[in-house]
């Protein structure tokens, strides 16, 4: 039995363009780098790695897009989880953030950029991301989160309450923060499409090819599946959240946080032009994060975390994803029902940033993508690319840190935060006398 969730119940399995034709790893080859895992991180740094001149074999467990690139909600959103920009400078130096920060904020163009260097299907629209706030006191906080990404270069701005109902069709907003680069897309489909490309500039990828060891024999790596294995000069483990063996101690660099994900019935025309007429991605602005958009067919694609009842109670989740989305829209008709469920893992960091591990001369891993997967995912293939080609520590934008297991607190505290953001979004209500949203 899988450790992780169903993967053939998304709406992406269902919708998504057929996968390259892959298949397992037979015998012995010799590269110059061996990738582990078939997400975006590994196809994107496999792609990268190509382009460089580099000989590079891409081993997968499963199929490209298995894990969270495959089932996540399919947002593009260039920004970080929770950390401030300053938060960043703070936690790894003015120097070292800046540049973290640039690839990250670049991160839903460079997307755009695959997409069309490619020729990717996968439903990618960039017109933009929106959070909003659901009562006056909220403003503040959202303009200082819109000044600071617009003061690196980010088109990024405040919008007044006129401006977010024409955007969003939602009376609820005072205002909100429109980022005009973020996007979404079909997240599955961009995970083949990348992986079409990868074969595309002369990567091998073998597919249902779970690792089973990796160890250093005289001056090369060799990576062993069943079927056979892999010498190569280096290695990298791409693995994330959906890391099962390969490396002693990796799965244990990271903390899951399950992610609920559902899609509705296809809206009516006429309902779509009153619901999210922007057509970009909708963040309802609480701590407790409710994010939605819509997918080719007129689905709404919605998100959230599992927090108490939510989650473990089926009848109960569903009433009050669709009781939250028409709060904010009650011009969705109450036939809409949610056609698909499903839930998906993400790999949790401390800090919510990546971390690169060294595993020793020649071998990195990278894990704790902590829930931003499509855009960072595809800005790592370049920072995985760039150590490869070794680029000096210093000069990456991510430390690289001995193997170290994550804090036994990561396996509460995500949840606990979301508590207790919710309770100082429902004080802010309060105090703003505004009304609450259902179930909040």
């Amino acid at each position: 039995m899988s450790k992780f969730s169903p993967f053939d119940e998304t709406l992406w399995h269902a919708t998504a363009v057929d996968a390259p034709d892959t298949g397992p790893l037979e015998g012995t080859v010799r590269t110059d780098i061996c990738v582990v895992g078939g997400g975006y991180s590994g196809l994107t740094t496999a792609i990268e790695l190509r382009r460089r001149g580099h000989e590079v074999v891409l081993l997968e467990a499963q199929e490209a897009g298995f894990g969270g690139s495959g089932r996540n909600a399919g947002h593009c959103t260039p920004t970080f989880s929770y950390l401030t920009l300053d938060d960043l400078r703070t936690h790894l130096g003015t120097e070292r953030a800046d540049r973290l920060i640039r690839r990250q904020t670049s991160g839903a163009d460079m997307a755009a950029e695959y997409i069309r260097d490619f020729q990717i299907s996968c439903e990618w629209k960039q017109n933009g991301y929106f959070q909003g706030a659901l009562s006056p006191s909220r403003i503040a906080r959202i303009r200082k989160k819109a000044e600071s990404y617009a003061s690196v270069g980010c088109p990024s701005g405040l919008v007044d309450a006129e401006e977010a109902k024409r955007l969003t069709g939602s009376e609820r907003f005072f205002g909100g923060w429109l980022l005009r680069s973020g996007g979404h897309l079909n997240p599955l489909s961009y995970s083949r499409g990348l992986a079409r490309a990868a074969l595309q500039e002369g990567a091998r990828i073998f597919t249902r090819s779970k690792v089973s060891k990796v160890e250093r024999m005289g001056q090369r790596w060799h990576v062993k599946t069943d079927g056979g294995e892999v010498v190569a000069d280096k290695v990298i483990m791409a693995t994330g959240a959906y890391t099962d063996g390969g490396w002693k101690g990796l799965d244990k660099t990271f903390r899951i946080k399950k992610v609920i994900l559902a899609a509705t019935s296809p809206l009516p025309e006429d309902v779509r032009a009153q619901v999210i007429p922007f057509e970009g991605t909708m963040h309802d602005g609480r701590g407790d994060i409710f994010v939605y958009k819509y997918n080719r067919e007129g689905r709404i694609v919605a998100s959230m975390f599992p927090v108490g009842r939510r989650g473990r109670d089926l009848e109960y989740t569903r009433r009050m994803l669709m009781d939250r989305l028409r709060w904010l829209h009650p011009q969705v008709p109450e036939a809409t029902t949610w056609d698909y469920y499903w839930t998906g893992e993400l790999d949790m960091q401390r800090h919510t940033i990546p971390r690169l591990y060294g595993l020793g001369p020649g071998a990195l891993a990278c894990t704790g993508l902590s829930g931003r997967g499509v855009p960072t995912g595809t800005m790592l293939g370049g920072i995985l690319a760039d150590w490869a080609e070794g680029t000096p520590e210093k000069d990456l934008p991510l430390p690289v840190e001995r193997l170290q297991s994550a804090p036994a607190y990561m396996s509460m505290a995500p949840g606990l935060v979301l508590r207790w953001y919710g309770f100082q979004d429902n004080m802010a209500a309060r105090r703003d006398g505004v009304e609450l949203p259902p179930h909040a």
